[in-house]
């Protein structure tokens, strides 16, 4: 099954690196929306997927792409410190951000999560200033999203990790 078809974009990692999708086509991916002032559920997801980095086979073509709803304040560096705060190996996830307008176009159109952008007079408490998807999306080797999981349950990471290994042996 088929959900979707993620297209060119063009962000930035937290190593300040140019990550594109011909970057990710080839491998799986877990997807997910954070931004790194945010303590709530942000915190929730990023630690679901941390331990699910650690679950992962070291060889196996798997990515995790975390998206930035707050590219504006989320840089290259507070993401690398966000990421080393978070185990994240370098080489298997990549904190993305961008212009504002690529990054919610991948996030929105493409990966169909939901972000909004709250107004200024209702940017408090600092946590509640975006509303965003709290979904993994796993995405395949040739970039198509192929399924949706709930991010802030426990049986969400299993079923993301069945997901990866049963795509893992597609050809």
């Amino acid at each position: 099954l088929v959900l979707g078809q993620v297209s060119g974009f063009s962000l930035t990692n937290q190593a300040g690196q140019t990550v594109t999708l011909t970057n990710l086509l080839g491998r799986v991916w877990i997807a997910d929306v954070i931004f790194t002032r945010c303590q709530s559920s942000c915190e929730n997801l990023t630690r679901r997927l941390a331990a699910m980095q650690a679950k992962l086979p070291p060889a196996a073509q798997v990515q995790i792409v975390s998206l930035t709803a707050d590219p504006e304040f989320d840089t290259p560096a507070v993401l690398q410190k966000y990421a080393e705060n978070h185990q994240a190996q370098p080489e298997r996830w990549q904190f993305l951000t961008g212009p504002i307008r690529e990054v919610y176009r991948l996030a929105i159109e493409d990966l169909k999560f939901a972000v909004v952008d709250k107004t200024q007079e209702k940017r408090e408490p600092l946590e509640e200033i975006f509303l965003h998807s709290s979904l993994f999306a796993l995405v395949d080797k040739q970039g198509r999203i192929r399924g949706y999981f709930p991010g802030t349950e426990p049986s969400g990471a299993d079923q993301v990790l069945a997901g990866v290994q049963r795509l893992l042996r597609e050809k």
